[in-house]
């Protein structure tokens, strides 16, 4: 659309208002996936504002605004407080993806510096976040995976512990992993990394603003920071249970000389030297305000009531889930992540995901890998403290609708079609008409229930899933 001619300021919000219309609700405790909401009163006015208050500040060169030096200096310290021990030296990201992609880059360029490794491995277990293959794929690592125990879900520490090699540049444990909300062994994984002389980074991009809340409030909590030997990097969000809006992580390092091989400098060019502590170059300091502003507000004693509140929360979903027939919770959920499956069946799982969503409620489907079944992922948060009974009546009551559906089911042919696709090799037209058999019209829609697209999707080669839906999101960004 072009930009001409000029229009009011009240008419543009108001196209803006009615855009939101058609999104999931960020507020009110009824979307479990995406949003991290707080439910305290005045919080949202106080990041918008501060975040106007810097919105125009680079944040490029700390130099010329030391503001934002200010700011970094104060949350990646209170990060450090928090997760970090003595040396303990860090970075302000736009988000989690960035804060693991920085961490990546400084494990491989630590290697090749101090270990001349230049055919750089990412050791990872099943159930780490997809943000790690990104930063392989961007930054030209192998991904070696390591099996998850299929009952607890947490990483097999003798399996990663035997993958390790010498081209091993860094080993990975999740605090908690996304998928299932459990805790890897994180102080066996360091210990058995840093034996080999290998760095350690702990994701606990979730669980990193919980966690020490959870242990005040006294809940028992595994060490998992930066405090356990072996352990050299971390990774927290503070858009998650920290409640700033999203653009909000810090990545942390053990000391200042692993975090250097974080930078990127260049001086050999015409124009000014440029450091760039992050991916980003140029970007509003807006972020960083809001950030700092909500931590201020929240304060210690806040962050560890709402912890207290996502807990008890958790208590009650647990104990409902395991109290309704047909419902299996998977793992031990320990940090405000909870999934279950439905051992009947993935029809019968997926029809209870649109049921839900008929009802108001979004949780999160995910579907199966290897050994792991598919399911139905929650975010718990303060706002969810008061639905949690609301939602266990529903899901009972879309339970028995969904048993009343006929199952979904996919022709074997067409199994043995894809099986033979090569989706490297696949044109337009057939990525269009693959899309279009699967419910996805290529056009941006998305069918009401998707419970049918769901169950193909699961059943077609991780390879052929991923190209379909990167065809279908290109489809919604169509210009």
């Amino acid at each position: 659309m072009s930009p001409d001619p000029a229009r009011p300021a009240a008419e543009v919000l108001a196209d803006l208002r009615a855009l939101r219309g058609a999104d999931a609700p960020t507020r009110g405790g009824r979307t479990f996936a995406y949003v991290y909401d707080p439910a305290l009163p005045g919080l949202d006015e106080l990041a918008a504002a501060a975040y106007a208050e810097f919105a125009t500040v680079n944040g490029l060169d700390m130099t010329v605004f030391p503001s934002v030096a200010r700011l970094e200096n104060d949350l990646v310290g209170a990060a450090a407080a928090l997760l970090g021990a003595p040396g303990t030296q860090g970075t302000f990201t736009s988000g989690g993806t960035e804060s693991i992609l920085l961490a990546v880059k400084t494990a491989r360029d630590h290697a090749r510096a101090t270990r001349g490794v230049t055919g750089p491995q990412l050791l990872l277990p099943a159930t780490a976040h997809a943000a790690f293959h990104k930063a392989a794929g961007y930054l030209g690592l192998e991904t070696v995976f390591v099996p998850v125990d299929p009952v607890t879900f947490r990483a097999d520490t003798d399996a990663l512990a035997a993958a390790i090699t010498d081209r091993t540049v860094l080993t990975v444990a999740s605090a908690p992993s996304y998928p299932h909300g459990v805790i890897d062994p994180v102080a066996e994984i360091a210990a058995a990394s840093a034996a080999r002389g290998v760095l350690c980074h702990v994701d606990a991009c979730i669980g990193g603003w919980l966690l020490p809340y959870l242990r005040r409030a006294g809940r028992p909590v595994p060490a998992f920071d930066l405090t356990v030997p072996g352990v050299t990097s971390l990774s927290v969000d503070l858009h998650k249970y920290g409640y700033a809006d999203k653009g909000a992580s810090v990545v942390l390092y053990r000391d200042a000389e692993l975090r250097r091989h974080q930078y990127f400098a260049h001086a050999g060019w015409p124009g000014y030297p440029v450091v760039n502590p992050t991916v980003q170059g140029t970007k509003s300091a807006g972020l960083l305000a809001q950030a700092w502003a909500v931590l201020q507000y929240v304060g210690e004693d806040g962050y560890t009531a709402l912890a207290a509140g996502v807990a008890d929360a958790s208590d009650r979903l647990l104990a409902g889930l395991r109290d309704t027939e047909g419902v299996e919770v998977l793992g031990d959920p320990s940090a405000g992540l909870v999934s279950f499956t439905l051992p009947a069946g993935l029809s019968l799982l997926l029809h209870l995901a649109d049921e839900l969503r008929e009802r108001g409620w979004y949780l999160q489907p995910q579907l199966s890998h290897g050994e792991l079944p598919a399911n139905l992922h929650l975010t718990l948060t303060p706002a969810t403290v008061d639905r949690v009974d609301a939602l266990l009546a529903d899901l009972r009551e879309a339970l028995k609708a969904a048993r009343s559906l006929p199952p979904v089911t996919v022709d074997p042919g067409v199994l043995d079609l894809a099986a033979a696709l090569d989706p490297a090799t696949l044109g337009p037209e057939e990525v269009a008409a693959v899309l279009a058999f699967a419910g996805l019209t290529g056009t941006g829609g998305l069918p009401a229930r998707m419970a049918p697209v769901l169950v193909l999707l699961d059943a077609l080669p991780a390879p052929l899933q991923e190209r379909l839906l990167a065809e279908f999101v290109g489809s919604i960004f169509r210009i």
